[in-house]
């Protein structure tokens, strides 16, 4: 695609928002519409606020009225989190026929529900955590073995996830999970490499493996720990490693995603990649996963931001 292809669009690249990853949103929009602006392109930051819930109950309305003001015809998403990677978004993109980067509302959603993702993977024989979903706070059973992974069921970044080793810890990080979701995931704590496989154009990009100082990867050690460490290429067999792009890919495939997305992983003892979470709109700051993997395939950021707009156009 050349030049005068891209000079047909204004390309909004929309962030922050009112999903608890507002600041990761915003920093990875910064860097996409950096990296657009160095290609020549056109392109427009445009920031939702955190508090966009309330301005008012016509959200599609309002985008309406933004698209047809500011003539932005392509939507390059880095909103991460609720609203933005949920499908919400997409559903309105959708109705208003406005070109826009990343999965479909279907796919979104099931990227960021986990429940709803890991009954399709549980179907399609990928394997996941063994896990129970809780509704209701008194509705757990204590006796649930430890250590175990509390979660949001929805959400990304880490935000709201606690590894429990002690009893007197579980009741903690239930009600932190709950502050973030109105249901939540207790899963088993599985030993093992922590591994990410980032996806570019349908393909799997290489391995990585994440060595956090802290006891997981959590938010801390995702944006702030200097300490944390990607080993690309991991010190992982190469047939362990085909095998996590081969589970990358049928979850990616799975979910209905396109164009690109980040799986993350643990290989386990048996050298089995259990799948966590697919990342639809996986972060694109500097300290992010997919730019590093595409950085070992020689694709720099300003290349990666183009791929991702050039999938808009695939089929």
């Amino acid at each position: 695609m050349d030049f005068l292809f891209w000079k047909k669009f204004k390309i909004g690249v929309f962030m922050g928002g009112p999903s608890s990853e507002h600041e990761v949103s915003l920093r990875s929009g910064k860097a996409v519409y950096t990296a657009l602006k160095e290609l020549g392109l056109n392109a427009v930051p445009v920031i939702l606020p955190k508090d966009l819930d309330s301005w008012t109950d016509d959200l599609e309305n309002l985008f309406k009225e933004l698209f047809n003001d500011s003539k932005i015809n392509l939507v390059f998403n880095v909103l991460h989190g609720r609203f933005g990677e949920d499908g919400e978004f997409q559903k309105i993109l959708e109705k208003l026929n406005i070109l826009y980067t990343g999965s479909d509302s279907r796919a979104s959603y099931l990227g960021m529900n986990k429940i709803a993702s890991r009954k399709i993977f549980e179907k399609e024989g990928i394997p996941v955590p063994k896990y129970r979903v809780l509704k209701e706070k008194d509705s757990f059973e204590r006796e649930f073995p430890l250590p175990c992974v509390v979660k949001p069921a929805k959400g990304g970044s880490s935000i709201g996830v606690s590894i429990v080793e002690k009893k007197e810890e579980l009741e903690k990080a239930i009600d932190l999970a709950f502050s973030y979701d109105d249901e939540i995931i207790v899963e088993e704590y599985i030993p093992g490499k922590e591994i990410t496989v980032g996806i570019l154009e349908d393909k799997p990009l290489p391995v990585i493996q994440i060595v956090p100082q802290r006891k997981f990867y959590s938010y801390e050690a995702k944006y702030q720990d200097k300490g944390t460490a990607y080993l690309l290429p991991p010190p992982i067999s190469k047939s362990l490693q085909e095998r996590a792009q081969i589970q990358a890919l049928r979850a990616h495939k799975a979910l209905g995603c396109k164009g690109f997305s980040r799986i993350d992983m643990i290989l386990n003892n048996e050298g089995i990649p259990v799948v966590l979470e697919v990342n639809t709109i996986p972060g694109l700051t500097s300290r992010s996963l997919l730019p590093k993997a595409a950085q070992a395939m020689e694709i720099d950021f300003p290349q990666l931001c183009l791929k991702i707009l050039e999938s808009v156009f695939k089929e």
